[in-house]
């Protein structure tokens, strides 16, 4: 078994102020994958106990990495983006297609963690219409630990789907 991703050494063309969100984004990638393997589009959209779909998480995941990389950038959302974020728990996409949208996310923000000067981890930025202060590391912080989060609730709605649908004695649900 191989050690989380924090435990492989050091990420060798970023900065280790930088590298904590880079191993979260690993970890969450690999531990999605593995959690949701073999799922139908049936278990990825149900809401067990009416909890959020593992299919919300996974796209609030990417959906919210986009956005505070936004904030992080400097800029205010687009119209696209407050769109996605409306339509987060529509179902419809297969596993593979939400696993892909993460992956794109994390790429690209990985390449914009990359990129940063850590001399400018102090500066502040604004969250959101009401422009809550923030700065670049609290911003790069809270990523990492948002997705964290989404990630340990994906994993125990992932469960609960699984226990749903799985056959009980007698081939019964």
């Amino acid at each position: 078994m191989q050690p989380e991703p924090w435990l492989r050494g050091p990420i060798t063309d970023v900065n280790p102020l930088l590298a904590p969100v880079l191993y979260s984004f690993r970890q969450a990638s690999e531990d999605l994958a593995k959690h949701t393997e073999g799922f139908s589009a049936a278990q990825i959209w149900a809401r067990p106990c009416g909890a959020g779909s593992v299919g919300f998480h996974l796209r609030h995941i990417a959906g919210s990495t986009d956005r505070l990389m936004t904030y992080l950038r400097a800029e205010a959302l687009s119209p696209q983006q407050m769109a996605a974020l409306e339509s987060e728990q529509e179902p419809g996409a297969s596993r593979e297609a939400l696993l892909a949208q993460l992956e794109r996310v994390f790429e690209v923000a990985g390449r914009q963690v990359r990129a940063i000067d850590p001399a400018t981890l102090a500066q502040p930025r604004h969250v959101g219409r009401q422009r809550l202060p923030a700065t670049v590391i609290g911003l790069l912080t809270h990523i990492a630990e948002h997705t964290a989060r989404h990630v340990g609730q994906a994993i125990s709605a992932a469960r609960l789907a699984r226990l749903q649908t799985e056959p009980g004695p007698e081939g019964a649900p």
